[in-house]
């Protein structure tokens, strides 16, 4: 067979591996791409951008219906025009699919729609749509395949016909009544956003709390919001059977009560695109659950391949996968980086969202710190006032040995911003107390950073202090 020989091959266009197939393309690399099939990857396909593009449709739709609150008459009242839902949704992604169409070739790189296995080590065969193969072995392997939605081991979730987080975009009406199943950030983003558009919306949950990587007083205030919001939450509620009863889809549970509703979205997490990649083939280790093995470097068991993003266990999030292509990179070009130590935020796009960076406090003090937290209502916020939008509170956790942030939970209005402001505050190691004195724009979500931190009172710091009380005294 003939072989074609190149400097890197990425299998895979997520967001790292486009990114180091565009760079070193650029830099006068020969390089092959290979994706499946979502030109961009899953972010911008059926993840991150549709998804917050209806997040930003289910915000409209409730800032309209509170009009009211600030002057505004709505005389008819918002409605949801399913129609121009999907038209705003697939032209945000229409629109960036065609900018990365145009991206691949001209950065120089060889763009293949096709699907690859391992043949040999650094080598793979590749099958193009059209049907036409080629065998190409590179210096450098990236595997970069990312995970798809998972389905749990239920008695009849795959005959019930149910919807995963990417299906359900591509649903043709707004159910009268859907059940989510899986209390995780997926979970939780859907409901509010069903919830939102009209339909009644039941959450189950197996666990005692929802988001189970957050501090229970945090997941309990989001489970408080989403009720709020009209959303049916059931903790505890774990499934045992699924099943079609005529229109209906009917998850029966652990206590034998049986929930109905229209449809089911399973959002009970992922899994890695590996079963047909033939890793073992390249000597490519994979966990028992098919995820690629890699050192802190993304390398994996077998010489000059690499793994990066979902598939090689890095945090689920497509920054987390960009900053791997930094990290790759740098490795592949003589230098040295690695994946440990990074602080990596996040944002639950509920509405208003939560945002997290660092440790929660029941992980800082499993870890053995002496910690201080701060609270603050949203409400104490004076932008928030001003937008009428005061739900949420925001908390931080410090370390009282050297008065370093560790980390923050923010619920509310903006929170994915302001989170930002904190994670460069703990990069560059400020203490609590230069965040509490510095001068930051009034009146704006940010500047309840000041507020937040003064909770923790007055003490003398390199900033210039301000009173004990302050944080209720301004308006």
């Amino acid at each position: 067979m003939d072989v074609e020989e190149v400097d890197l091959l990425v299998v895979g266009g997520g967001k790292a591996g486009k990114s180091l197939a565009m760079d070193r393309a650029k830099a006068g690399w020969d390089v092959v791409m290979v994706e499946r099939d979502k030109i961009g990857g899953t972010c911008i396909n059926v993840a991150c951008i549709p998804t917050k593009s209806l997040v930003e449709s289910t915000r409209t739709l409730l800032t309209t219906r509170e009009a009211g609150d600030v002057g505004v008459r709505v005389p008819r009242g918002p409605e949801v025009d399913l129609d121009r839902l999907r038209a705003h949704k697939e032209g945000v992604v229409a629109g960036m699919v065609d900018a990365h169409s145009r991206m691949f070739p001209e950065s120089g790189m060889d763009f293949v729609l096709g699907t690859a296995r391992f043949v040999a080590p650094r080598t793979v065969e590749v099958t193009t749509r059209d049907g036409d193969r080629r065998t190409v072995r590179a210096r450098d392997v990236v595997v970069n395949t990312g995970t798809a939605p998972a389905l749990p081991d239920l008695p009849g979730v795959t005959e019930a016909g149910v919807l995963t987080s990417e299906s359900i975009l591509r649903l043709a009406r707004v159910p009268d009544s859907l059940l989510v199943l899986g209390g995780g950030y997926v979970g939780c983003e859907f409901a509010a956003m069903f919830a939102a558009f009209g339909s009644r919306v039941t959450l189950l949950q197996g666990g005692p709390q929802l988001l189970p990587r957050e501090a229970p007083d945090v997941a309990a205030e989001v489970a408080r919001l989403l009720t709020g919001q009209g959303v049916d939450v059931r903790l505890g509620a774990r499934a045992e059977a699924v099943r079609r009863d005529g229109r209906e889809v009917v998850v029966t549970l652990a206590d034998g009560i049986e929930a109905r509703g229209d449809d089911l979205l399973v959002a009970t997490g992922r899994v890695p695109v590996t079963a047909e990649l033939a890793a073992d083939v390249a000597g490519v280790r994979l966990d028992d659950r098919g995820f690629v093995v890699v050192d802190d470097h993304l390398r994996t068991s077998a010489e000059h391949v690499w793994a990066a993003g979902d598939v090689a266990g890095s945090p689920q999030f497509t920054h987390a996968s960009w900053h791997d292509f930094r990290v790759l990179r740098t490795n592949l070009t003589g230098g040295d980086a690695v994946t440990t130590g990074r602080l990596v935020p996040y944002t639950v796009f509920v509405t208003p969202e939560l945002a997290r960076v660092g440790l929660t406090e029941t992980q800082a003090r499993e870890q053995g710190y002496d910690v201080a937290v701060a609270r603050l209502p949203v409400s104490a916020i004076p932008r928030a006032k001003t937008v009428h939008d005061t739900v949420g509170t925001w908390k931080a956790v410090v370390d009282r040995a050297n008065d370093r942030i560790l980390g923050v939970a923010l619920l509310g209005r903006g929170s994915g911003e302001v989170v930002t402001a904190v994670q460069l505050a703990m990069l560059g190691g400020l203490t609590w107390q230069q965040v509490r004195d510095a001068v930051i724009t009034h009146p704006t979500m940010g500047e309840g950073l000041n507020l937040l931190f003064d909770t923790l009172g007055w003490e003398e710091s390199e900033g210039v202090g301000v009173p004990d009380g302050w944080a209720g005294a301004m308006a």
